[in-house]
């Protein structure tokens, strides 16, 4: 895991406050514009994490490999009693 810590000012944004963060940062984290985050104030400290999205049922079945998940969970010839 590759760690940057960089300091950086608050500044003015509007009515709100904002952090600028470096592209090498970013890259780090994994976030790019647009990217959601989840940001907890605690006493002394701001904590700004990547929301990994939930994927659509679309995007679920679109990943769907019958190669690989598709046919018999337990293809094996038959064992024991089931044999009639």
């Amino acid at each position: 895991m590759v760690t940057h810590a960089v300091d950086a000012s608050v500044n003015q944004w509007g009515n709100g406050l904002a952090v600028r963060i470096s592209k090498a940062v970013a890259k780090a984290a994994g976030v790019v514009e647009g990217t959601r985050v989840r940001i907890t104030a605690q006493e002394g400290r701001i904590i700004v994490e990547k929301i990994e999205p939930t994927p659509s049922l679309d995007a679920m079945l679109a990943a769907f490999d019958p190669e690989r998940h598709g046919g018999e969970a337990m293809a094996l010839t038959p064992v024991g009693k089931e044999v009639l």
